[in-house]
């Protein structure tokens, strides 16, 4: 288990805290826990604001793909696919390349890229409907912290078990209380969040093995 920035080739995302904090209340949280066409494609205040392909994850690809040594042959699974970005670059980058996904918005799955169709399955991270050792390598990125605490547990479980251990976890996190602060201000979905800390305990209560990652607001 090691601690690996896997997503450093990403732009930085401009955020407008104090935006999203003056529209943030419980009936704009509630349209985003669905997942649905406000989160992805309506105002910012519900979510991404527009979630559109823009070639921003090849990068990211190659550095998966190298991480992990994978080849042509070799099954990933993407755990929070959504459209299927990721999905998509992988297998540019690695021709041959078997990626799946999961999410759990059929939203995102009815709108996904047209490469993916076919490999995007409805579902969430604490029931992986898979063989285990089934997979090469298995990604979650910024998605098993949308649930709680007790099936964040499950989902690292899930995860450990179809890749046994070749994974990488990336989660809403952060290291002072002035992070956690703008975070918690800014966040509409997250059920469980910690400093890195919580995070390696649950990690370790969970038997995870794999390699992880914090997505931290500044």
């Amino acid at each position: 288990m090691a601690e690996i920035n896997l997503l450093r080739a990403l732009p930085k995302s401009k955020r407008n805290v104090a935006k999203r904090e003056g529209a943030k209340n419980s009936e704009v949280v509630r349209i985003s826990k669905e997942y649905g066409e406000q989160y992805f494609d309506g105002p910012r205040e519900y979510g991404y604001g527009g979630y559109r392909y823009d070639g921003r994850w090849i990068q990211v690809a190659r550095d998966i793909v190298e991480h992990f040594d994978l080849k042509a042959g070799d099954r990933v699974l993407d755990v929070g696919a959504a459209k299927g970005f990721l999905i998509k670059d992988l297998m540019a980058v690695c021709p041959g390349l078997e990626v799946f996904g999961v999410d759990i918005s059929e939203y995102a799955l009815m709108h996904c890229e047209p490469e993916v169709v076919g490999r995007l399955h409805l579902g969430s991270a604490d029931h992986l409907p898979f063989p285990s050792g089934s997979f090469e390598c298995v990604l979650a990125i910024n998605s098993i912290h949308n649930l709680r605490r007790d099936r964040c547990k499950t989902a690292l479980r899930e995860i450990q078990r179809l890749s046994k251990g070749r994974a990488f976890v990336q989660v809403d996190s952060y290291r002072t209380k002035e992070q956690k602060d703008i975070f918690e201000s800014w966040v509409l979905t997250a059920e469980f969040h910690d400093y890195p800390d919580g995070w390696i305990n649950l990690f370790n209560e969970s038997g995870y093995t794999g390699d992880y990652y914090w997505t931290i607001i500044n």
